[in-house]
């Protein structure tokens, strides 16, 4: 059971997180924070430190709510093939999912931290390098259990279906349409048929 402090450091954390990812570090005040939670400034300081422990919470909680629902598609199925197609799959409904949550963190997270905030982009970069590494193991696990072919290079492969959904997000909230997404993990549907499956 939490304690009390640990309850309204999760309070803040909840109701700040979409802010900052709409806003960025730098476009999210004070005023802007202590309006969303009703907590004085010193409530808030009172349970971080300062702006950037808060916006990395924020950040660190925007993730693992994505982390969660991605795993939620995922876990329905066994083999490597199938799981790469569940992550298709959740993709498609990323645009509407992501804006509960302010919109794509990694993205918007990552584009404002590069000029404000290195630590913050560094805890961004960090992001991208598991989820990469973890769509490696996946694809060497597929290749090792017969799923995909023995030709495949697992990091080419990853790098290039994260760079393709990341891109298809960014297009997709850009110009506001979803479009881009479905078209994208449609032709990354096809690339895991014909250029991974064995």
């Amino acid at each position: 059971m939490l304690s009390k402090a640990e309850r309204t450091s999760l309070f803040i954390i909840e109701t700040v997180a979409p802010v900052f990812n709409k806003h960025g570090y730098i476009g999210t005040s004070m005023a802007e924070i202590t309006k969303a939670t009703g907590l004085t400034k010193g409530a808030v300081y009172g349970n971080f430190a300062n702006k950037e422990q808060l916006a990395l919470s924020a950040f660190d909680f925007n993730i693992k709510k994505i982390s969660e629902e991605m795993r939620s598609y995922t876990r329905k199925v066994k083999t490597p093939i199938e799981k790469l197609y569940a992550m298709t799959e959740f993709y498609r409904g990323y645009h509407d999912y992501s804006n509960t949550l302010g919109g794509c963190p990694i993205l918007n997270i990552g584009v404002d931290a590069k000029n404000n905030n290195p630590q913050l982009l560094q805890k961004v970069q960090q992001v991208i390098t598991d989820f990469q590494n973890n769509l490696v193991f996946l694809i060497q696990k597929g290749i090792d259990t017969g799923g995909i072919k023995e030709t495949v290079n697992p990091k080419k492969y990853a790098y290039r279906i994260f760079a393709l959904m990341e891109g298809s997000i960014f297009m997709a909230v850009t110009m506001n349409d979803r479009t881009y997404l479905h078209e994208m993990m449609d032709f990354l549907d096809k690339m895991i048929d014909e250029e991974l499956k064995k």
